[in-house]
């Protein structure tokens, strides 16, 4: 398939889509994780069978530290029910007691329980507050942990400093500072907290003022403000520290070798390596990791094979190298003789197979695996998607569920991704349901990830709704959401919010321009897109690229301004490719000029041979012209050059299950009451006004024959399905794999106006959304 929104449908056409009946069972079936909360929350302090009946006074305050060790014992082997059980058979309880039942569950990720137990701890001590505010900041909800904190009766070090660490962890670096600054007492844990925040949250001058405003460092701040600057590439002001450092440890020379490795600079990371007065596993490894991360496998393999005491990350990183560099065979060897294989060993060559394309190896070995854990799931359901193989992704990403491993971003994001690419939306719904119960809603990760989902699934609304909620947005966050209205059709809003963005101080970078030139594009505003194209360069220092002539000339030539595109595509300081040639061969056949049309399809037949769209489209050119021959021609070619035509097909999602059409259709269960359906839409249709655009047949027959032939295009058929089976009152979304025909654009504008429902339409190259017989895209696509 072709085009910007590459999707993957069933591989067998009707059948309901298994992932979307499992995530229909899933959501019957509820969450494992919740049922345990509910039953233990019912049990929390009823009394079990067989309580001990021993007089409480009795009982020693050996005998109930032993009890707790043992509550605490089952809480680290994540046995919460028998750690449960101890706890109500104790004749006795202290304090000690709830914080051993509030911190194991909080260990467990059973934070409803750990809160319940707070909630009713009779004595609460300062342990019992710290432990509950810990468990706030785990969960990423500050604003609760900041109410907590407020409440507090009594707070102590360890309380400002939980604190401090969650604004700092959270990005809220000036309440991270307000918390600092109030502080009553410091200690080292305070002060490198605080300069933390500034380092992790890039604010680094910030962080340099604090460092210089205090004269009794730990060496740890050192080697903390020295990553800062190495994580800016700074490499000048990490030496400067280092050469300072009043005290070295290994961290530091490890640190700084690290820095010049990963930035390239091997000789200088050699020579430190060389004048390290302690090379201990890490050093060696950092210098094997320096030569991976650029590219230099056999100086990496030398170092490696010198090291006389190698570690699991040792191992790792050389395999690491040899995966992304797809030598798998390499890779293969070297785990295979791993003496001391982890996790990430397996979750980095399952990574390697699948992104090499050997999905069925990678699958393999996840299966072999004698422990998974959320970064092998993501992996293996990012081999699936990325290979096409979409329902097995979310199949995999709802048995991740089931297992209980706790999803992390990745596997979030994956499979976002993965219901972007069918435009599955009520499975993306659910995920979002998901990952908000999860605490993953926030931060720009997992956010870009739900925002680019609504966009692809034509629920552009929601993405907006999602947009504005988001507390942090970066420059990917902005541009899905200015492309996103761009090809909804909506040029005018995907330009408001460029403009916003611009007022927020975030630069925009070439893949922003290449959204905004296609708002303009696809909405006509040519002097707009004009002005935007030559301020580029200007006005952000962006270097003008490929993409941005393409959608330059694109703009002027469905402007009928061929000469301009034309003289344009002249002026590029590089060769076009084939997509400023399908550009121009786009808009020949728009406004009828088969000279040029001609001129452009010839120069895309040499560069992509193989593109059947661009045949196609000369075909439309020339049988819209009457030139009949030249499109016989054309077939002919293309018979000759092996070049065969995608077939069309259009899908919809009807209560989680996927219904795919192709042209004139004859094996759907409903096809007798889809066709007569149409048939009375064309009566209705025609008395609107409505005429076929029979000009799009590429075959030389008779008008009523080419009637005939347009009137079960795969997307009519679908729309239709939509019409019969999708409650009024709510949007029919349709999904097509190639571009939309001129007939059906016509057909379902007025097939709106009929049913009056809201239709949606996500070709290769746009969305359309008709509505009262008018489309978004002002028939201008």
């Amino acid at each position: 398939m072709h085009g910007f929104f590459h999707a993957n449908r069933c591989r067998s056409r009707h059948v309901h889509s298994s992932s979307s009946l499992l995530f229909l069972r899933w959501e019957r079936m509820g969450d494992p994780q919740t049922k345990l909360n509910r039953k233990a929350s019912r049990s929390l302090l009823r009394p079990e069978r067989g309580t001990n009946k021993k007089n409480p006074s009795t009982i020693s305050d050996a005998e109930v530290v032993r009890w707790n060790m043992a509550i605490s014992e089952h809480m680290r082997r994540g046995r919460c029910d028998l750690a449960l059980h101890h706890f109500q058979t104790m004749p006795r309880r202290t304090s000690v007691s709830w914080n051993a039942m509030i911190s194991g569950y909080l260990m467990n990720d059973r934070f409803d329980l750990a809160r319940q137990f707070f909630d009713r701890t009779p004595d609460r001590d300062i342990v019992s507050w710290n432990v509950m505010l810990g468990g706030y900041v785990r969960n990423r909800n500050l604003s609760a942990a900041r109410a907590l904190f407020d409440r507090m009766p009594k707070k102590d070090v360890v309380s400002w400093n939980t604190m401090l660490s969650g604004y700092a962890q959270g990005g809220y670096v000036e309440e991270a500072r307000e918390v600092f600054d109030r502080m009553p007492d410091k200690n080292s844990i305070s002060w490198n907290g605080i300069l933390s925040a500034y380092i992790q949250n890039g604010r680094i001058e910030s962080a340099r003022q604090l460092f210089d405003s205090k004269s009794d460092w730990e060496t740890v701040s050192w080697n903390s403000m020295m990553a800062g600057y190495l994580r800016k590439k700074r490499l000048v002001d990490a030496r400067y520290l280092f050469d300072r450092m009043p005290e070295r440890d290994e961290v530091s020379w490890n640190t700084m070798i690290t820095g010049y490795a990963q930035n390239g600079e091997l000789l200088e990371a050699q020579k430190l390596f060389e004048d390290s007065p302690v090379r201990d596993v890490f050093t060696w490894t950092a210098m094997v990791s320096g030569y991976v991360q650029n590219g230099m496998l056999m100086e990496a393999r030398r170092i490696f094979d010198e090291m006389s005491d190698k570690n699991s990350v040792s191992w790792n990183a050389m395999i690491a190298g040899y995966s992304q560099s797809r030598k798998m065979d390499l890779a293969r060897e070297l785990f295979d003789a791993m003496p001391c294989r982890n996790i990430s060993s397996w979750n980095t060559m399952i990574t390697g197979y699948a992104q090499n394309g050997e999905i069925d190896r990678a699958w393999s070995l996840f299966n072999e695996m004698p422990r998974r854990d959320s970064i092998s799931w993501a992996a293996i359901i990012a081999g699936y998607a990325q290979s096409g193989h979409s329902e097995e992704a979310l199949r995999l990403f709802i048995e991740m569920k089931r297992d209980g491993e706790r999803m992390n971003r990745s596997t979030f994001t994956c499979c976002l991704s993965t219901c972007a690419d069918i435009a599955a939306l009520e499975l993306g719904k659910q995920v979002h349901g998901r990952l908000v119960k999860a605490g993953y809603e926030t931060g720009c990760y997992v956010g870009n990830a739900l925002l680019a989902m609504y966009c692809k699934c034509g629920s552009i609304d929601e993405a907006y709704n999602v947009f504005i909620e988001m507390p942090d947005k970066d420059v990917v966050t902005w541009n899905t959401m200015i492309t996103g209205y761009a090809k909804h059709g909506y040029g005018r809003e995907a330009l408001e919010v460029f403009e916003s963005m611009k007022k927020t101080g975030i630069g925009p970078d070439d893949v922003t321009m290449v959204g905004v030139l296609s708002a303009c594009s696809h909405t006509g505003l040519v002097d707009k897109g004009t002005e935007y194209f030559y301020s580029m360069e200007r006005e952000y220092g962006i270097t003008t690229k490929a993409q941005h002539y393409t959608c330059m000339i694109d703009l002027l030539g469905r402007a009928g301004r061929l000469e301009d595109a034309q003289l344009l595509m002249k002026k590029m300081p590089f060769e076009p490719d084939g997509a400023t040639w399908g550009a121009l061969l786009g808009a020949s056949r728009i406004h009828g000029d088969t000279k040029l049309g001609e001129a452009s399809a010839k120069r895309i037949f040499e560069l992509e041979p193989d593109n059947s769209g661009m045949y196609v489209l000369l075909s439309n050119l020339y049988a819209s012209s009457g030139r009949w021959n030249d499109v016989g021609k054309m077939r002919l070619i293309m018979r000759d050059r092996g070049v065969r035509k995608v077939p069309g097909y259009s899908w919809i999602e009807v209560q989680n299950k996927v219904h795919t059409f192709s042209v004139g259709d004859s094996v759907h269960p409903d096809k007798d009451k889809i066709y007569g359906f149409l048939e009375e839409l064309d009566l209705k249709m025609k008395r609107d006004g409505y005429v076929s655009s029979t000009k799009m047949v590429l075959h030389d027959v008779e008008e009523e024959e080419k009637e005939q032939m347009l009137k079960y295009h795969s997307e009519k058929l679908a729309v239709a399905f939509g019409i019969l089976t999708i409650p009024p009152g709510r949007p029919i979304r349709v999904i097509k794999n190639l571009r939309v025909c001129e007939d059906c654009h016509s057909a379902i504008k007025h097939i709106s106006m009929i049913v009056k429902r809201l239709i949606i339409l996500r070709d290769s190259n746009r969305f359309h959304h008709f509505n009262n017989g008018n489309c978004s895209c002002g028939d201008y696509w």
